[in-house]
């Protein structure tokens, strides 16, 4: 299972930066007359009664996974019906049309979402400053006047032309530039967030699935899943959780598939790694990603199995005391899960030999603590780790 995707499938491209060119001005001025990478955009307002008719539209995409984990309290979308009860000016939504009146939102399907829920009696307003009296109303229980005043208040939106790019290529090279650029005024996003949102594929929904296995919480200190979760209402311990909600838990599963292809990883950053790691793995056929699914998942009870809640918890020095550190780190979880994965038709063996184990990784730890002791995150760092590891588990199968 360890070679189930052949290097021919994974052609990591590294690109010339151009640092350090100089400028040629005619030819700048030929690219910019060309209209070479400019982005060609439409203007448009949506009255706030047809919003509802949009989200319901098939011509809209608004996959919740496009977007962030973060979802909007009952106060920050009354806070927006606030605002627009007062006239106060909303940012517009963007949209990127992918066919010919065929949009992909890009950035504001929270608003969208919360005036969907407004007009469909989804939640009542709370928190408002301005207008406390309204307090506690749904849509259909405000007074006649206010729906009024709500209803004639439009949204505005900017659409990024189907024209603006010549090929498929540049359409997801200039939706990302547009896409960083329109988030840069705002909370930063994390690498996955904008992964997620520009790179949504099959790929990417088994690392969302998969985020959520059982052991693999277990191990990462993640709430694990409930039913409200199940019907589509994470509990507040979930939302709030900061691995959550900056999805840093699904770019775990993401490295697990792409460091079995680390050789690909030459002259360009880890984060760029996985970018197009995951552009291509989107391609990958279903088969391939039902036996990725299942390699993961036999991975980590595996690794479960044996360490437990500790699996990825470093043995370190503090004040001249060895202790196991209290919070899982990725310079054990790389390797640890790339090793194992190798073994999986020899579970019964290491796991009647966990006891040991648990003592042993311990000197093991030690002895190579300036390996793992470290925060150097290079393709050099985390070969040296897993072949240390590789070494260690292997000594157990003899």
């Amino acid at each position: 299972m360890k070679d189930l995707i052949k290097d021919e499938h994974i052609e990591i491209e590294t690109d010339d930066n151009g640092n350090g060119m100089t400028m040629d001005e005619e030819k700048v001025n030929e690219k910019y007359t060309k209209g070479e990478v400019r982005i060609v955009t439409e203007q448009g307002r949506f009255q706030l009664t047809t919003v509802p008719s949009i989200v319901e539209s098939e011509d809209y995409i608004l996959d919740p996974e496009f977007q962030r984990r973060h979802r909007w309290s009952t106060e920050k979308k009354s806070r927006l019906i606030e605002s627009f009860i007062m006239n106060v000016p909303i940012p517009p939504i963007f949209l990127y049309e992918i066919d010919f009146s065929e949009y992909e939102v890009m950035d504001g399907l929270q608003r969208l979402t919360a005036i969907y829920e407004f007009y469909k009696d989804g939640f009542e307003l709370n928190g408002l400053e301005e207008w406390k009296e309204l307090n506690g109303c749904k849509y259909s229980e405000l007074p006649t006047q206010v729906k009024r005043g709500i209803d004639r208040r439009y949204l505005s939106s900017m659409i990024l032309l189907k024209e603006t790019a010549k090929s498929e290529k540049e359409s997801q090279r200039l939706k990302q530039l547009v896409f960083e650029r329109i988030n840069s005024g705002g909370e930063r996003l994390e690498p996955q967030e904008t992964r997620n949102a520009l790179y949504n594929g099959p790929l990417n929904s088994v690392c969302m699935e998969l985020s959520r296995n059982e052991h693999f919480c277990k191990m990462w200190n993640l709430p694990e899943v409930t039913q409200g979760e199940l019907d589509g209402n994470p509990p507040k311990e979930l939302i709030n959780n900061p691995s959550y909600k900056k999805m840093q838990d699904v770019e775990l599963v993401l490295r697990f598939f792409a460091f079995r292809h680390i050789e690909k990883w030459e002259k360009i950053t880890l984060t760029e790694f996985l970018d197009r790691f995951l552009q291509q793995g989107n391609l990958f056929p279903a088969e391939v990603l039902n036996e990725y699914k299942t390699l993961f998942t036999e991975t980590c009870e595996l690794v479960y199995s044996i360490f437990e809640e500790d699996a990825f918890c470093l043995y370190r020095e503090r004040k001249n005391k060895w202790i196991l550190y209290n919070r899982p780190t990725k310079v054990i979880y790389d390797p640890m899960m790339y090793v194992l994965s190798d073994f999986i038709d020899r579970k019964d063996m290491l796991v009647s030999q966990k006891e040991k184990i648990n003592e042993d990784i311990k000197e093991f730890y030690k002895e190579y603590y300036d390996i793992f002791g470290g925060r150097n995150t290079g393709q050099s760092d985390v070969k040296n780790r897993i072949e240390k590891m590789q070494d260690f588990f292997t000594s157990y199968l003899r």
